[in-house]
């Protein structure tokens, strides 16, 4: 009997679309030898859907009319088994029941990325692939993420890091960057990605408005210190914290001073974006042996300490006035799972996708051998004159 996977994409996210694209793409070039596909989308409302169209790009150009020739379902766990099920349920019609055995997310950003849904699937009790509620919260907060590397000797820019609290007093809050860090600096919000409200600002009208941009999407935002020659790597791992291994390198190329929204999806997208899979790029990106396994090395091991599973891309800084290279930032779910790192590796799409499904289960098998509870009943102690808030 197969596998049966739910590959859920969407989300309340700002990176919604992008999330489409990577779901979609994923879903071609998955081995229906061994899994039975079930492609789930989640809306900006975060409600759940399956139908006929639902694995179909083209019918995402009309979202209503997608959504009225589809299924609304919830996600439940029966009696140890999760399942899909009709919503609403109808006293006349039979519901729509299906079983799933893997959830296999291909979400971008805030409300999905970042450990929502992993808890979700975990309080579900379902094994689902990439990283576990820790590892995707971590990672999508940019701050957390530094302290966390940087406390492991993994080498990352000077940042200060400011809440909307922080923007009454907006002049303090300018003369303090200024003071600390100079210019130029990186304004970003703390937890998204796709370069969304990310920019430079080289002098303070810059970097007001760059402030303002950034709590546009965030209530929490990262300024960090700029490199003046700038050279952006980045590279892939597959794994988990016991064992992964890292991609090959490539250098993004884009228009401005740094990688844009547009120049990740909207360019060369001829009529219809492919994710990430659409970037120029330079792969293998032009490196010396020492640098390309510094890189290397480095990707791996910013993996294991922040305790990642599944597919990461991990982005580099080189300060070429320097010659120095600072981890940037980890996608625990990059966009288009940044396969094409991978084929120059001699892995094909679907085995990545294989290998992340097999660690999916992997994980799962491992946890069944951990104790979560205890056969006991301490509620029930009324003769013994119960705990008296021991705890």
């Amino acid at each position: 009997m197969k596998t049966k996977v739910a590959v859920m994409f969407g989300g309340k996210s700002v990176e919604h679309e992008v999330s489409i694209i990577s779901g979609i793409q994923a879903l071609a070039s998955m081995d229906t030898d061994r899994y039975d596909i079930l492609p789930v989308y989640i809306t900006k409302k975060n409600e759940m859907y399956i139908g006929d169209d639902i694995g179909n790009i083209d019918a995402y150009k009309n979202i209503d009319n997608l959504l009225k020739n589809s299924q609304r379902v919830i996600m439940i766990n029966d009696e140890g088994h999760v399942k899909l099920l009709s919503y609403p349920f109808k006293i006349f019609k039979k519901t729509t029941e299906i079983s799933i055995d893997v959830a296999f997310p291909i979400v971008h950003g805030t409300n999905v990325e970042d450990g929502t849904l992993q808890g979700f699937l975990k309080t579900l009790g379902i094994p689902f692939v990439g990283c576990d509620v820790t590892a995707s919260a971590i990672g999508m907060d940019k701050y957390i993420m530094k302290t966390v590397l940087k406390d492991n000797n993994i080498p990352v820019l000077d940042c200060l890091h400011y809440t909307t609290s922080d923007y009454k007093n907006i002049n303090v809050m300018i003369d303090n960057i200024e003071k600390e860090l100079g210019y130029p600096v990186i304004v970003k919000p703390i937890n998204l990605g796709s370069s969304v409200g990310i920019n430079l600002a080289n002098d303070k009208n810059e970097l007001l408005s760059a402030i303002d941009d950034a709590f546009l999407y965030a209530n929490k935002i990262l300024v960090e210190r700029g490199i003046k020659n700038l050279r952006e790597i980045n590279c892939a791992v597959l794994g988990d914290i016991s064992d992964a291994i890292a991609s090959e390198c490539e250098e993004p190329l884009h228009n401005d001073d740094i990688l844009s929204y547009e120049d990740k999806y909207l360019s060369n997208a001829k009529g219809g974006s492919k994710g990430m899979a659409s970037v120029q790029r330079k792969i293998p990106a032009d490196l010396t042996v020492e640098m390309r396994e510094k890189v290397r090395s480095m990707a791996v091991e910013a993996f294991k300490q922040l305790g990642c599973n599944g597919v990461a891309r991990i982005d580099f800084m080189i300060d070429e006035d320097e010659g120095t290279l600072y981890f940037n930032e980890i996608n625990t779910i990059p966009g288009s799972l940044s396969f094409y790192l991978w084929e120059p590796m001699g892995m094909p799409y679907k085995e990545l996708l294989n290998r992340l499904i097999d660690l999916a289960l992997k994980r799962s098998r491992e946890e069944e051998n951990i104790t979560f509870s205890f056969e006991t009943n301490i509620l029930n102690m009324q003769s013994k004159g119960g705990v008296k808030g021991i705890k």
